[in-house]
């Protein structure tokens, strides 16, 4: 067992690393403190942080001292049809400025509508409408953190009325206008695929990944439709489907290395179930690189 010492000091900003990183759980926090494992970097979701302290601080804080951190948010509602939260946008500007992440994502979708606030995220019609809205609410938040964002694209069920953009179109276009980076969930890409009847190799070949600095994997449930049809559900609470895995292959032979981050929200495994998954994806990372590339070693 490793015992680390740290102080109060604001950790100093560290890029995230073009190796595997995995979600940051409660469950995992004394496994990472008392074992110091080889994952290059973690994720969390901001709004589990947002409290003034509490035990949430002092196990991040701790992290934070070892680890570079990518900052995941959940609650903008970058589409939403009304003003982004300012509450909100001042808790996340106060998180950003406490931890330095190396990296700051969100998703393309939305959750809000008057002053309700829905547990979901929701998908957008890709239109040049939508597409001005975004665009102000990204730039918006980049002007506030004084940093640029990513945009994650989303995993959709069926085709949405009022599209008159493709999801590629409509993603390079908002990179394009607000200078913003994109964060590429190939789980997602497998689920749409899948839901909406195109091939995902297709999507992916024709994907900007040029601006991609950061991508997700992560597990999805089974199912089918009223008619029979399979239905893929993002679930997040299993290990990584094997068609994923070799989408991310095919990503990384055209991008190089990026950050690879596992993601597994629900039915948390034990510390060791999670590290495997971490495993095969710097494998994926490893099988990327140049002959004779320096590797980052994730070991038992």
């Amino acid at each position: 067992m490793t015992t680390h010492t740290h102080d109060s000091r604001p950790p100093r900003p560290s890029p995230v690393p073009a190796s595997a990183g995995v979600g940051l759980k409660p469950a995992h926090y004394k496994n990472i403190l008392e074992d110091h494992p080889p994952v290059g970097w973690f994720e969390v979701h901001a709004e589990n942080y947002m409290g003034d302290g509490g035990p949430p601080h002092h196990y991040l804080q701790a992290i934070r001292r070892d680890y570079p951190l990518s900052l995941h948010g959940v609650g903008l509602s970058i589409g939403g049809a009304g003003p982004l939260d300012r509450e909100h946008l001042g808790r996340l500007a106060a998180l950003v400025n406490r931890y330095e992440p190396g990296l700051f994502s969100e998703h393309l979708a939305w959750s809000t509508h008057d002053t309700g606030y829905l547990n979901d995220l929701l998908p957008l019609p890709y239109n040049e409408t939508t597409l001005k809205r975004v665009c102000e609410h990204v730039q918006e938040v980049q002007d506030l953190l004084g940093r640029r964002m990513l945009l994650e694209n989303p995993s959709r069920y069926f085709p949405l009325e009022g599209a008159t953009l493709g999801e590629i179109e409509f993603l390079q276009e908002l990179a394009r206008r607000t200078g913003c980076g994109l964060l590429l969930d190939v789980n997602n890409v497998q689920i749409s695929a899948v839901n909406n009847a195109f091939d995902p190799r297709d999507y992916l070949d024709a994907f900007p990944l040029w601006l991609v600095e950061e991508i997700h994997v992560a597990g999805h449930d089974r199912q089918q439709d009223a008619a029979g049809a399979p239905l893929l559900i993002d679930t997040h609470d299993r290990p990584v489907d094997a068609t994923v895995w070799s989408l991310l292959g095919r990503v990384l032979e055209r991008s190089g290395p990026r950050p690879v981050l596992v993601e597994w929200d629900s039915r948390i495994p034990a510390w060791e179930g999670l590290m495997s998954e971490a495993r095969r994806a710097q494998a994926c990372l490893d099988h990327a690189l140049p002959e004779g590339a320096e590797r980052h070693a994730i070991t038992d």
